[in-house]
């Protein structure tokens, strides 16, 4: 059986003011158009949904559970718009968002509560993974925006994805409390020849940083230690076993022991980016984020943060 909607809210509005005629002025439509749509329910429904009489019409019980049907479909709609209206304006809704360990360690935190607070409706979850597991989650849709980060010898050519720059990490020296460059605030590559080097395992980024900038200053580093994460690598060089070359975004924690120095640009910095899937419309609560991590890049560089950025798409 087909049940039509246009009409059986039509009958809904007849009941509302009382007769054909009444909801025919209410709806701009002629009694005789509004009777021939009640007709064609009737024949759709196999049942009769208004007894017509010389006083006017009432409903018969067929008619009585159209309307309250339809009734509960009209609650129905306007829920349906106002959850809409607060999906538009960020007020509901659900963000998947992905990110790299330092990232998630340092900036995240903050874009995190700052969001949570102007939208507390919306339900957010955040995945940590490498590189290589973010861009998986892109492509399978299993979180719609990710922020991501590349090297200038290994830029992030990744087909289907939209891309937007957030900000340059620049790479800083780490070195004991006791070393002989602990006093000043920045060194370059002719002084760190001789250094014994704290570095990352399993092949991570950070060992093409070390290798590229040390042959670039013509020397090969002597690797001392593979630690396996940057608070270990810090533990290291305050036991004085060597310096290493850390991220910026990685030096939210710093121990007592060592000291950071600034490189004045001899090595290279990452590029740190938000990416989504670019046949995918950002929603509101992504556009939401975007902004929230923006301001939270501008606020760090205000205070001094040592991060460089130059928002916009790449």
């Amino acid at each position: 059986m087909h049940v039509d909607i246009g009409r059986s809210r039509l009958l809904a509005a007849v009941a509302r003011h009382g007769s054909m005629t009444a909801a025919a002025d209410r709806l701009a439509y002629t009694p005789s158009a509004v009777s021939q749509q009640i007709r064609k329910l009737e024949a759709e429904l196999g049942l009769q949904v208004l007894d017509r009489h010389a006083k006017g019409v009432d409903l018969t019980d067929a008619g009585r559970a159209v309307v309250e049907h339809v009734a509960g479909i009209e609650r129905q709609v306007a829920a349906l718009r106002e959850e809409l209206e607060h999906i538009r304006g960020a007020r509901a809704g659900t963000l998947r968002l992905g990110t790299f360990p330092t990232f998630g360690a340092s900036l995240l935190p903050f874009a995190i509560t700052s969001f949570t607070s102007q939208h507390p409706g919306v339900s957010l979850s955040v995945r940590s993974a490498r590189l290589t597991g973010l861009l998986e989650l892109l492509h399978t849709r299993e979180i719609e925006m990710a922020v991501l980060w590349d090297y200038e010898w290994s830029r992030l050519d990744e087909p289907g994805l939209s891309i937007q720059q957030l900000l340059l990490d620049p790479t800083r020296l780490v070195v004991s409390a006791g070393h002989r460059l602990a006093g000043q605030d920045s060194t370059g590559f002719a002084e760190l020849a001789q250094e014994r080097w704290i570095t990352r395992a399993d092949r991570h980024p950070v060992v093409d940083v070390l290798l590229r900038t040390c042959q670039t200053a013509g020397f090969e580093p002597a690797v001392a230690f593979e630690a396996h994460d940057y608070q270990e690598a810090q533990a290291m060089v305050a036991a004085g076993l060597g310096v290493a070359l850390v991220p910026q975004l990685a030096l939210s924690g710093v121990r007592e022991d060592v000291r950071v120095l600034d490189l004045g640009g001899q090595a290279p910095a990452r590029r740190i980016m938000l990416a989504r899937s670019a046949d995918r419309a950002p929603s509101p609560v992504g556009t939401a984020m975007t902004r929230i991590l923006r301001e939270v890049v501008r606020s760090e560089a205000a205070r001094g943060g040592g991060r460089q950025r130059e928002p916009g798409p790449s």
